[in-house]
């Protein structure tokens, strides 16, 4: 171990020293961007990135698990990342593919799936079903995996959900338009039962939304981080996680 790692471990220790546990987020969500930059940087195909980013995204649901963070939401792929170039695309459903595996094979946390299943194909689709069905009793950490995800699409597909709904009861539209609330959307989300997320954060320096999770983040606090995704550190995480807690929230006041 060099210098420099010792000067972060302990600097680490330091930051997790001042965490105060009833400060924490209970519901994190995190965009896991630049990649593909990173194997850019390299010289290495994009796919290595991609790699790369799904072993951090697994270092980084085991950094939240030991902080008892109730929910973690990873956005993977989006709804516009189904129109990438095949010779891309089709590499990095199987590296989400062995991820999702992976974490149902944990056995520790309960994965599930948000996005639109059926934009996907099928053996991806089949790959989150069968995690989830298999995690389901599982009293451990909440995790969703956004794949195929987009936020104007989640809240069509709600709202669509809730048409249904009242259309198999007989309520007229006019009837439906005097009634419907804002609950009435969010309990036909992907993550419909669940807290909104607390804290947001983005990797790469980026500083977009990216329809992440829209309707949800409202009232969330955010925190963009320069590192790339793989680069991404346990001190990167404590720095977030003390931005939060040093933050005064006023959910929209």
């Amino acid at each position: 171990m060099g210098l420099t790692d010792v000067v972060y471990r302990l600097y680490g220790r330091n930051l997790q020293r001042q965490l105060e546990p009833e400060r924490l987020p209970d519901h994190v969500a995190v965009i896991l961007d630049g990649n593909r930059r990173w194997a850019r940087a390299f010289g290495a195909p994009t796919a290595s990135g991609h790699q790369a980013g799904a072993e951090k995204a697994q270092e980084f649901l085991r950094w939240c698990d030991e902080l008892h963070i109730r929910v973690v939401t990873v956005f993977l792929l989006s709804t516009d990342n189904l129109h990438r170039p095949e010779d891309e695309l089709v590499p990095l459903l199987g590296i989400i593919e062995g991820l999702i595996k992976d974490l149902a094979a944990a056995g520790r946390w309960r994965v599930h799936p948000v996005g639109a299943l059926d934009l996907l194909p099928d053996r991806t689709a089949t790959v989150l079903k069968e995690a989830s069905d298999a995690t389901r009793d599982v009293s451990g950490m909440h995790v969703n995996v956004a794949v195929g995800y987009g936020g104007r699409r989640e809240i069509a597909d709600a709202v669509r959900a809730l048409l249904q709904e009242h259309a198999e009861k007989g309520t007229s539209l006019s009837e439906l338009a005097s009634m419907v609330t804002a609950e009435d959307i969010s309990r036909n989300l992907y993550t419909k039962g669940q807290p909104d997320p607390d804290l947001v954060i983005r990797a790469s320096g980026e500083q977009r939304q990216s329809g992440f999770l829209l309707w949800q983040s409202a009232n969330s606090e955010y925190y963009f981080c320069e590192a790339l995704w793989p680069d991404f550190r346990h001190v990167d995480f404590l720095r977030a996680l003390r931005s939060y807690s040093e933050r005064e929230r006023r959910y929209g006041r």
